[in-house]
């Protein structure tokens, strides 16, 4: 999970490629657990919660970085060009169809 966290971070401007499965959702899942560890301290009203909820909203801009990419690589590797991640702009029914995509297996 890891190497996959770190890995898409890397390859933050790398369009060129593809994203297997596995280090697709390996990425997801780290980028999960780091958002909800920075947003529980930052559900209170101290100071302390104001800092955790401004390092959370930092990162949560900057994941979309290494996030866009891997989805791109993630879609040609199910054989879909770039333009199928914009299904994910109609609302509730896009979301549902992308992950449905991502969760695709690879083509040969």
């Amino acid at each position: 999970m890891i190497d996959a966290f770190i890995s898409g971070w890397k390859r933050s401007f790398d369009y060129t490629g593809r994203t297997k499965r596995a280090e697709f959702w390996w990425f997801a899942l780290a980028s999960a657990i780091v958002s909800v560890v920075l947003l529980i301290p930052s559900s209170g009203t101290s100071a302390i919660s104001n800092v955790f909820g401004t390092i959370y909203s930092l990162y949560a801009i900057a994941s979309i970085v290494p996030g866009l990419p891997l989805a791109v690589r993630r879609l040609r590797d199910i054989g879909k060009p770039w333009p199928w991640i914009l299904i994910g702009l109609i609302p509730l029914i896009g979301a549902i169809w992308l992950i449905v995509l991502y969760a695709q297996p690879s083509i040969a």
